[in-house]
């Protein structure tokens, strides 16, 4: 049975808590996916701070690069989209087809937001001071933590 750790700070690691739970498919428990790191409220602490120091490099990339990077995982996504759509099926229970619609709206999501990357724009709009002048920057705002629906665990983010 194939065991997974936790994906922090550029490396696997067993969590905090040492406990592990087995995901089984919902349509047939009998298939086992594997087992996994049960993660723990430090584990997600660490987590968040490896995430805010790599945020200072990440934010100095230029626009573009960093959609280029979005783009590669639409990329990669496309490339593997048959074998993840059928794993996304095993883990969830769904059909195949729904399951490979998850991956394509991953690819969809990632494609449009890579391509954001090279729309630099922003506005200006006039004052209501005097001698002042407005405008927008687009800029990276900083770390996101989400939890996604069991349901659609690639197609949200």
């Amino acid at each position: 049975m194939q065991s997974y750790k936790l994906y922090i700070n550029g490396k696997r690691v067993n969590s905090s808590s040492k406990k592990t739970f087995i995901s089984k498919n919902p349509a047939n428990p009998k298939d086992i996916l594997g087992t996994f790191q049960q993660a723990t409220s430090s584990d997600v602490a660490l987590a968040v701070t490896a995430a805010q120091k790599a945020f200072t490099s990440w934010s100095a990339l230029p626009a573009p690069q960093r959609g280029d990077i979005l783009l590669r995982v639409a990329s990669f996504l496309r490339q593997e989209k048959k074998k993840l759509g059928a794993l996304v099926t095993r883990e969830m229970g769904k059909q195949y087809l729904e399951g490979l619609a998850d991956i394509q709206e991953a690819i969809d999501v990632a494609e449009y937001m890579g391509s954001e990357g090279r729309r630099f724009f922003g506005f200006t709009t006039p004052s209501e001071l005097p001698q002042k002048f407005c405008m927008t920057v687009r800029r990276p705002l900083g770390v996101v933590g989400l939890i996604t629906p069991w349901n659609f665990p690639i197609a949200i983010p």
